[in-house]
């Protein structure tokens, strides 16, 4: 990795990485807001803990740093539970039967993603369809679209207020 001690290096850093990580958090998480926060928990922990970086695929690091910030999320989730009376002895078959379900709901997430991202006005849905759906970064966006790398950062960012305001609008209506 290079020396990602200066600012400028660890913006570049986390540019490169920033779609890929979130994407990772999203999936294993099924909660945007959630995977957002994760994202940035990942972030910092690589840049706290750098220097026990080993040089070897930087890309294979980052994401198991955002796997296991997700799993210890899960974790924390799961002792927030109160059990009730059916639940506080596990039985193994329904941990099994609730592994299709999480599949389902993740479905179900990216598919309201994906609705919310497609119900934004132009340039806001190509841009948020390639970014969060696609995964891609900005400077991709920009090459795809021969844009600016700085009109399509701040499209993106635009793009994301707007999905928040969708995405809590649909939350209310329910």
């Amino acid at each position: 990795m290079e020396n990602i001690d200066s600012k400028d290096s660890f913006i570049k850093f986390v540019q490169q990485y920033q779609n890929l990580v979130f994407s990772i958090c999203l999936k294993l998480t099924g909660d945007y807001f959630a995977a957002e926060d994760l994202a940035q928990e990942t972030f910092l922990a690589a840049y706290q803990h750098k220097s026990e970086f080993d040089g070897e695929n930087e890309k294979a690091w980052l994401c198991r740093i955002a796997s296991n910030k997700c799993i210890d999320y899960q974790r924390a989730a799961a002792r927030r539970m109160v059990p009730t009376l059916e639940e506080e002895l596990p039985k193994a078959h329904l941990i099994e039967r609730n592994e299709p379900l999480r599949s389902i709901l993740n479905q179900e997430v990216m598919e309201e993603l994906r609705v919310c991202c497609h119900a934004l006005s132009p340039p806001y849905d190509e841009i948020a369809n390639l970014y969060f759906l696609e995964g891609k970064t900005a400077k991709e966006i920009a090459e795809q679209l021969g844009a600016n790398v700085h009109t399509v950062q701040t499209q993106i960012y635009r793009a994301k207020e707007k999905l928040k305001k969708s995405y809590r609008k649909e939350l209310l209506k329910e």
